[in-house]
This record gives C-alpha cells, sequence and structure tokens, in this order.
C-alpha cells in the first residue's frame, strides 16, 4: 500500500482512462479534420464571393472608363479638331456632351495648357498644371485624374486623348468632365450581406466611390488601407486586417487605370457558418464525451471491482482466513479464472495445515 496522502492510481483509474482515450482520441481526430475541411472549403468561398464580386465592379468600371476614352478618342481624330480653333471644335463638342449624359464639360487644350474650345461656352483657362493634361502631353493613350469639379463641387473624373495633327503629331489634348454619380452608386449598392460593401480608390488611394458619402464628397485618403497597400505587387490579392476592433476580409483588385477596387466583410459574419458548424460541433463533442464517460466509469467498474475483491480474499487468506466464499468463481473469464485459482490455493493451504495438525 502507499503511504498516507499518496494517490493510488487504481487499476479503476487505469481501466477508466485507457478507455476514455481510446474512445476520445478519435473523435477529437474526426472534429479536427472535418473542422480543417471545413475551413478551408468556406475560406475558398469567401474568396470566391468577394472576388466575384470584385471582378463584376472592375470590369464595370473598365468599361465604363473605356466607353468613354474611345468616344474622346473618336471625337480627337475628327479632321475639324486639328485646326485648333474654338469656332470649329465647340459645335462637337456640344454635341459630345449631349451625348454623354453623365458629362459635364467637355473641352480642348492647346500643347501650351491654353485652353481652345468648351462645351459651356466659357472663358478659357490654362490647364497646364493639370495632371491629366501632363499625361497625354507625355504621350500616354489616356489621361485622368479624379478631382472635387469647380463646376458641380463634387468628386468627378476628367479623362483626357490626344488630338493629332494631319502629321500625326501631338496637336492638343481634347478632355472630359465626367460626374462619377453612376459609377460611384453602382459601386456602392454592391450586396455583401449585412457588414460587407465595396468601394473604389484612385492610383494615389483616394477615394473614387464609397460607401460612405462623407468619404466620397471629400476625396478621403485611405492610401494607407490594408487593402491598398502593396497593392503594385498582385493585381488581386486577399487581406485580412482589423478594423474598428473588428476582423474584416477583403478582396483587392487592380483596375485597368491603376485604381484599386475593395471587396470588404466583416470576417465573423464572413465565417458565421463555420462557427454555428464548430460551436455544434463542439456540443456534441461535449454530449459524447459525458456519454462516454459515463459508460467507461460503468464497465472500469465492472472489470475493475472484481479484482478489488480478489485481492481483498487473496489478503484474508494470506491472514488464515481459509473458509471465504469466493463468488467470481461462476464468471467464464479470466477473472473467473483467476478466481478459480485463488479457491484451489485456499484449499490446498487448508489440507496442508489439516495435515500439519494430524502430524502434530
Amino acid at each position: 500500500m502507499l503511504g498516507a496522502g499518496k494517490f493510488r492510481f487504481s487499476i479503476f483509474y487505469k481501466i477508466l482512462t485507457t478507455m476514455l482515450l481510446v474512445a476520445m482520441i478519435p473523435l477529437v481526430a474526426i472534429w479536427y479534420i472535418n473542422y480543417q475541411t471545413a475551413e478551408k472549403h468556406l475560406t475558398q468561398n469567401v474568396q470566391q464571393r468577394l472576388g466575384g464580386i470584385s471582378d463584376k465592379l472592375t470590369a464595370v468600371v473598365n468599361d465604363w472608363v473605356s466607353a468613354n476614352h474611345k468616344a474622346l478618342l473618336q471625337n480627337g481624330a475628327l479632321p475639324e479638331m486639328a485646326s485648333m480653333n474654338a469656332r470649329i471644335h465647340n459645335p462637337v463638342l456640344r454635341t459630345v456632351l449631349n451625348e454623354y449624359a453623365w458629362s459635364y464639360l467637355v473641352f480642348t487644350i492647346r500643347p501650351d495648357g491654353m485652353n481652345v474650345g468648351r462645351s459651356d461656352g466659357k472663358e478659357p483657362i490654362d490647364y497646364s498644371d493639370r495632371i491629366y493634361f501632363k499625361q497625354v502631353m507625355d504621350g500616354a493613350p489616356l489621361g485622368k485624374q479624379v478631382v472635387i469639379s469647380k463646376t458641380t463641387g463634387k468628386p468627378s473624373l476628367i479623362l483626357s486623348a490626344p488630338i493629332h495633327g494631319p502629321n500625326r503629331n501631338l496637336a492638343g489634348v481634347i478632355a472630359m468632365g465626367t460626374s462619377l454619380t453612376d459609377i460611384s452608386e453602382t459601386i456602392t449598392k454592391a450586396g455583401i450581406g449585412t457588414t460587407g460593401y465595396a468601394f473604389l480608390l484612385d492610383q494615389d488611394g483616394k477615394v473614387v466611390a464609397h460607401q460612405k458619402q462623407e468619404y466620397t464628397a471629400t476625396m478621403a485618403d485611405l492610401s494607407k488601407h490594408p487593402a491598398f497597400l502593396g497593392r503594385s505587387n498582385d493585381p488581386a490579392r486577399v487581406v485580412i486586417f482589423d478594423e474598428d476592433g473588428r476582423k474584416v476580409i477583403a478582396h483587392a483588385q487592380k483596375t485597368k487605370q491603376g485604381w484599386t477596387l475593395v471587396a470588404q466583410q466583416d470576417h465573423d459574419e464572413a465565417f458565421r457558418a463555420l462557427s454555428e458548424a464548430n460551436r455544434n460541433a463542439m456540443i456534441l463533442l461535449a454530449i459524447t464525451l459525458v456519454i462516454v464517460s459515463y459508460v467507461a466509469y460503468l464497465l472500469a467498474q465492472r472489470l475493475s471491482k472484481p479484482i478489488r475483491n480478489l485481492t481483498l480474499i487473496a489478503d484474508e487468506i494470506s491472514r488464515g482466513q481459509l473458509d471465504i466464499k469466493i463468488q467470481e468463481v461462476n464468471r467464464r473469464d479470466e477473472i473467473g479464472a483467476l478466481a478459480a485459482a485463488i479457491e484451489r490455493m485456499g484449499v490446498s493451504i487448508r489440507m496442508s495445515l489439516q495435515k500439519l495438525r494430524a502430524r502434530a
């Protein structure tokens, strides 16, 4: 026997522990494998869903800009545009303005940056410091710049294209001021659950379209947004980050213009199905553990009790109590065989003692 105060890891606890381990290890392994598999599949589904929304909105932006660019190229290629004469330009520019409802101003610029023709008939302006003008003059087929329009007071996109002279020389620039209202509504109305939304940033991280109107109205600087950072390395990527204490998953994709289209959603909502499935699995696992523990306890008791009884009987026999009735001899297993052996041992000891008494 162990000394007082020391725990004795008896055969009951050994049997109980062994049975629990044998039963629970496979269950836990199956739960873990299922959880990892479900997490992998759901992650792929969430990324594909956000990527699909991002792809669709990116295509809308690309098509919208391409349509306007094509209009500028077509009108810039007209023979009368090469004249760089305001009187000739203005009727063409007004026609373009009327053709595209989202445009509010169409104008032409000389190579020195001075305004030539205008669809609104206002006085010429010096545009030599405008980015979209410099881009075309530097050889770009398309110039673009998101600005707060002085005409409308709202964020707008200025697109520009070259005007070529008779010898294909660069005679000037044709530009169009477009309202971002329609494209913004298309992006901001994209439904992504209850917490998700999409937004568009220009090449500098300034807001082009956003669900928060104050961001759009002021062209807020989101160049530090995790979905915008590192955009030059991958045309499309998935980012997981913390925002206002919430975990967010986002899909960021670059447009043909170098802008960044972001579709994001709260991580908890996106992976709610996994959380619910895991919670249900944990409840089932806990219930199973209780049932297995109860069954293991009963079996351990059933297996260990006869052994304890035989141990006590053997101890009594060693003290001289030879007339003890052993119930376990009726069992047809190893415990029954052990009980029979102890019974035979008791008989043998009793007979030996009788012989010794007879001799004495």
